[in-house]
């Protein structure tokens, strides 16, 4: 082991090899997660760990002293609808007049970004400094865990003012970047946050009830089933979207009559979507009378076009999809993309091949589960590039649309 390396508790932060390799450590619910530069990632309780934490440094492959990175990090709290939020910003040494400054809009998890959330440091390492927060009702910030996205878009709106505020006089570009939910949420926020590009991981210009279909559909598909069986799962999902946008009040009849014809159907048992298998597994009596807390204690606005709120965005648009995500299947979106960028919209979508929901890389099994490997290459690249306002050719394999 290197004389200078003295082994220490891991702390959150970026450690750098050269210009362009590092390693970022992030909280993980056991451990601390690790992802390097080049999309690797892992825990410091994995069997094979690639690193050792240190005094101010990591040890990577048992011999590379890797020293720490003297981020500047300012940590905050703010006001949004009453409401205190906790919030950091981090810059890169150097920061200055030029360096793009940007605020991540969060998927549709349920814990906090601060220390936590792998992203932001990507950015930070690339030369973008990023303002994170704890969405409400996570972490440190108070307030109700919602997926009311008018809500959270004010977060938002509130969040840029203070990444303003705290980085005056050391950005240049500013903009909102959004992965998974997020790229609902940050067009809903853009001309409010006065952002000057957007970038979206993953997201979709769809509405909830039509990412349900989609992934049921996709579902179906994976285990080999055709075009009848993928058709009757259409009529369940137009029927549960029905349920969902009336309050349970329009279409409980119509499930019941679904449930009853072909509720002993094989394929029957495979639906999950983002709601619809739940809905099949419930009698309507029980969905009329007490309908489904945990859904409902989101306080989803099913009303929102997402077509309508991208024709709206003003600024140029990045969006990097995964081309076999099942959570997020884009081909809708895609196309609704090319369409308004044929209306005159900024728009660039780029397509990574061979990844899935959270550009996650990875290894099918003979039955089609899944287990995700690296971040795919080029995508963290994609996304920094864009905030500095100049985009190269190649970004691992993906390919423009």
């Amino acid at each position: 082991m290197p004389e200078a390396f003295s082994p220490a508790p891991c702390e959150t932060g970026i450690f750098r090899q050269d210009q362009t390799g590092f390693v970022a450590l992030t909280k993980g619910a056991k451990g601390y997660g690790y992802t390097f530069s080049n999309g690797t990632v892992g825990n410091t309780q994995d069997a094979g760990v690639l690193l050792a934490c240190g005094k101010d440094a990591v040890l990577v492959n048992g011999k590379e002293r890797w020293p720490k990175v003297a981020l500047a990090e300012a940590d905050t709290r703010f006001e949004s609808h009453g409401i205190m939020l906790a919030g950091r910003l981090m810059e890169a040494p150097g920061a200055g007049k030029d360096t793009p400054l940007v605020v991540y809009a969060h998927g549709s998890e349920s814990s906090g970004w601060i220390d936590r959330a792998r992203d932001p440091y990507q950015m930070v390492g690339r030369g973008v400094s990023v303002f994170v927060y704890d969405k409400r009702g996570t972490g440190l910030s108070e307030g109700e865990y919602t997926q009311n996205f008018p809500r959270l878009a004010d977060d938002l709106v509130a969040a840029s003012r203070e990444a303003k505020r705290l980085a005056q006089g050391r950005y240049g570009r500013f903009g909102l970047m959004g992965v998974s939910q997020g790229g609902w949420i940050a067009p809903l926020a853009q001309a409010r946050a006065k952002a000057q590009f957007l970038c979206i991981g993953y997201g979709l210009v769809a509405d909830i009830t039509e990412q349900d279909a989609a992934q049921v559909a996709r579902e179906l598909q994976d285990k080999g089933y055709g075009g009848d069986v993928i058709a009757k799962a259409r009529t369940v999902t137009d029927i549960t979207a029905r349920i969902v946008k009336s309050g349970y009040k329009d279409g409980l009849d119509d499930l019941s009559a679904f449930q009853q014809q072909f509720g002993k159907e094989p394929w029957f048992a495979l639906i999950k979507g983002g709601y619809t298998g739940v809905l099949l597994g419930m009698p309507a009596d029980e969905l009329r009378k007490n309908g489904i807390p945990r859904f409902d204690k989101l306080d989803i606005d099913w009303s929102l076009d997402p077509v309508q709120v991208a024709r709206q965005v003003t600024v140029p648009q990045l969006w990097a999809l995964a081309e076999d995500d099942r959570q997020a299947p884009p081909a809708v979106t895609i196309e609704r993309l090319t369409a308004l960028r044929g209306q005159g919209q900024a728009i660039s979508v780029y397509l990574f091949p061979q990844a899935d929901h959270g550009m996650r890389s990875y290894a099918q099994a003979p039955d089609g589960t899944r287990k995700p490997t690296i971040i795919t290459p080029g995508f963290y690249d994609l996304m920094a590039d864009w905030a500095k306002g100049g985009i190269h050719d190649a970004y691992g394999q993906a390919y423009r649309k």
